[in-house]
């Protein structure tokens, strides 16, 4: 299941085997060994990669159907998706250079710990 949901969920996106891999701070021979069922990957590889396609790691598991993690509130994720400083965040996001992106991802990292 793993390896069928894998290949899919990445070529879906229009990911390469070398994309994804780069995405995860892997190898492409890691992906190919994922996708081939020759190696299964860690809790912590399958968090990454489900992270990196977008979807949850019980659907990659096969545990579920739906491909992307669940909202508690259909109305509320509505209400996020028409925001437009939702829109325009993700768009100058989805156009940054990688560096950039991997450097706002690491700052949120650190913001979500605040005030814990």
């Amino acid at each position: 299941m793993l390896t069928q949901r894998l290949k899919s969920a990445r070529k879906s996106l229009k990911l390469t085997q070398e994309g994804l891999a780069k995405k995860v701070n892997t190898t492409k021979a890691t992906i190919s060994n994922y996708e081939n069922g020759h190696s299964t990957p860690s809790n912590d590889m399958l968090s990454a990669l489900a992270d990196a396609l977008n979807v949850s790691t019980d659907y990659l598991l096969g545990r579920e159907e739906k491909k992307s993690p669940s909202w508690g509130d259909e109305a509320e994720f509505e209400a996020w998706v028409n925001d437009p400083t939702v829109n325009k965040f993700y768009k100058e996001f989805n156009e940054s250079p990688e560096e950039r992106k991997k450097a706002l991802l690491a700052v949120w990292e650190i913001l979500k710990t605040q005030g814990k």
